[in-house]
Parts: structure tokens; sequence; C-alpha cells
């Protein structure tokens, strides 16, 4: 599969002049995790360590209309053998043409407006040994062609392969209920994972008012699991990506203080076609209390009509606070709530940052789930509360 994006992407390397200007940065970080409950599984760790190392590579000439990045993503863990992996993130090069751009290789998209959970983004698959929000993607091989004109900006992109999900080993924590054996992967295209997926994005700025409109058409993303054996008859989870079609509206308009945003999808696959959205505002306070710190007030609904395989947030209300203090150090901090209308089931998250000097920066999460139901997709993580620090230094 990455053939095919190392094929495209060395059309761009044969271009590079030798003495392009070139500039290098990245980020070593260290991780420490607790979890203080006692652990629902047999075998489970009670706390962790790990080290990632992100370095990013950037070469550009042309007077800048040729661009070539490379960034890599790689974590050793203390424990969980199965979270020790390396990712190729960006390994792309972009030529800009007047109103044109293109972009060949390895690239990370992101798409999304909402702050509980981001519905259109279906580009890149999750990067499940990462973090719990799913913020963290695996890079996907591609082609990108963008224009920029006054009626907005037209995206189209062709993903010639496919990139697995990967999951934490049975003595995790955060793990699913059975182990998902990946050995046993199938597909609902014979072409496997090296099917064809393209997709389009039409952003435009109306007024105060920014408007996205997408269509993907190819491997899900999110696999299905079923329960099965595997060869030596113990039970496990076994993926199946089906192929979909999904239709998807963001939105977001300011007016005064107020952010409205609003994710929305239609998804067709063969098990089951829904429709999933997410809706809310942000209102912020500058300067509280006559100081430099500004509070976000954040509240959104979600809701996913899926019947036979319902998601997380299937009827769902998030209520959170941003602050952020404006000083030199860059603090932030963000905490919120997520209550299962139907279920009752709560998640709770806090999430903060602090620059150290001018090289470091320490963050900071607070993970607990509270009367998790046992019909909950989240029950088998509901005795994983944790408490995770990181230090960064940044080159």
């Amino acid at each position: 599969m990455m053939k095919k994006a190392y094929l495209l992407l060395s059309l761009g390397l044969l271009a590079t002049p030798p003495l392009a200007a070139l500039d290098f940065s990245g980020n070593v970080a260290a991780e420490a995790q607790w979890f203080p409950r006692t652990a629902q599984f047999a075998g489970q760790f009670d706390d962790n360590l790990t080290l990632a190392f992100q370095p990013k590579l950037r070469q550009h000439w042309n007077e800048r209309r040729d661009e070539i990045t490379l960034e890599l993503f790689l974590r050793a863990d203390h424990r969980d053998d199965q979270r020790q992996h390396a990712d190729i993130r960006e390994l792309k090069w972009l030529h800009v043409s007047g109103d044109n751009e293109w972009r060949v290789g390895i690239d990370s998209v992101f798409w999304g407006v909402t702050e509980s959970q981001h519905l259109v983004d279906v580009i890149n698959q999750t990067d499940r040994l990462e973090g719990f929000d799913g913020e963290d993607k695996l890079g996907q091989p591609m082609l990108h062609f963008t224009t920029i004109q006054d009626w907005g900006v037209f995206h189209v992109f062709v993903m010639p392969g496919f990139r697995e999900a990967e999951f934490r080993s049975p003595d995790a924590r955060l793990r699913l209920p059975l182990p998902v054996d990946t050995s046993l992967t199938r597909y609902e295209s014979s072409d496997g994972d090296e099917h064809i997926d393209v997709a389009l994005r039409y952003t435009h700025f109306i007024g105060d008012l920014e408007l996205g409109l997408s269509l993907f058409d190819g491997t899900n993303r999110e696999p299905l699991l079923t329960p099965g054996l595997n060869g030596q008859g113990q039970p496990v989870l076994i993926p199946l990506y089906e192929q979909m079609t999904q239709f998807g509206l963001d939105m977001q308009v300011i007016v005064e203080n107020w952010l409205w945003k609003l994710e929305f999808i239609h998804r067709d696959v063969n098990s089951e076609a829904f429709n999933a959205l997410t809706a809310g505002f942000e209102y912020t306070f500058y300067g509280i209390f006559d100081t430099a710190v500004d509070l976000g007030t954040l509240v959104e609904y979600s809701h996913d009509d899926r019947k036979l395989n319902p998601g997380v947030f299937d009827n769902d209300v998030f209520a959170g606070m941003r602050f952020a203090f404006n000083d030199v150090q860059s603090s932030e901090l963000l905490a919120g709530i997520i209550v299962d209308t139907d279920k009752q089931s709560q998640t709770v998250r806090v999430e903060a940052s602090r620059r150290l000097g001018d090289s470091w920066k320490l963050t900071g999460e607070i993970q607990a789930f509270s009367n998790v139901d046992v019909a909950d997709p989240l029950f088998a993580f509901s005795r994983d509360d944790f408490l995770l620090l990181e230090l960064a230094y940044y080159f």
C-alpha cells in the first residue's frame, strides 16, 4: 500500500535542488500514566511509562512553491508491547501553482468544528494506540488537489490504500472486552486494503458563517467488530471493514461572543444506514474578573440513530469550560463532562498544559468514568480512570 505513495512522492523528490532551505523541528516526550482503580480484566497493569519521539523535516524551494515534508512518530512503551509502534504521519510533496495546490504522498487531514467529537473527519485512520480522545491519526497515502477561488475552496482526494486500525494488548488498560485478532481481518471489498477511496470537500465563508460540505466513498475507517474464535479456539473480536458512502456537513458561525457549531453526517454501509449529528455553542467571557484570563463555556448535544451497532454518542450532552490564561507560558485548561441521557453514564475529562521556559511543555490529563451502564459501549473502560502527565522538549 505504501509503495504507491512513495512512487508518487518520488516525482517531487527528483525535482528537489541540492541546496534547498531545510527546517528541522519536533519534540521528545516522556509520559507517565496511573490508573487508581482495580482493573476490570485479569492481568491489566495499574501504571505505565512511555517515551515518544516526533521529528519533522521540511525542505522548500522554487520561492516556496514546492515543499517536501517528512514527519515521523515513534513510541516506546514500558508495559504494552502492542503500543510500541512507529508511523509516518507525513511524507508529502506540496506544489503550488497560482490558485491550485497539489499534495502527493502521505498526509494527515482534519475536518470538523465541534469539541466533543468530529463526525465528518473520515480521511485518516484513528491511531487507537495513542490518546483516548481519538485526536491522533495515522498517515494516509493520498493525492490531494486543492483549488482556491472566490466562490470557495474545493478539494479532491484520491487515496490508493487503506490503513487498518491497531488495538491495545489484552493486558493494557482502555482495551476492549475481548482481544482483537487483526490476523483475521476481513474486507467487504475484494480489493482489501488496496481499495482506492475518493473524497470531495467544499468550504466557503459567507459573512460570519464558515460552511463545509464533504462526500466520501471508500473503506469505512471504523471496523465492525464481531465476536468469533481464533485458531486456538479462544474468543476474540474480528474486524470487518465495510464499504461506505458518507455525506457530511459542518458549519460554524460567530455572533459577537457566541460561536455556534454543527456537524451532521449521513453514512450508508451494508450493515446499516444512519444519521448522526453534534451541535452546540461556545460562549466566551473575555478578561474575567479584570484579568487576562478568557473563559469559554461549551455545550453540545450528540445524536446517533444507529440501531444494530450503536455508537458512544447516541444521545449525549457535553458541557465544558475552556480557560485561556493568555500568559507568556501559554497556560490552558479544558474541563468537560459527557452525560448519556438514556443510560446516565458519565465521563469527565480535564486537560491542562503550560510551557516551561522556551523549549519545555508540561501537559496533564484526568479521565474518569462514572455510573457506566453495562449496555454502554464504554463499559469495558468503566474502571480505567487515569491520570496522565507528559513532559515534552521541543526543538
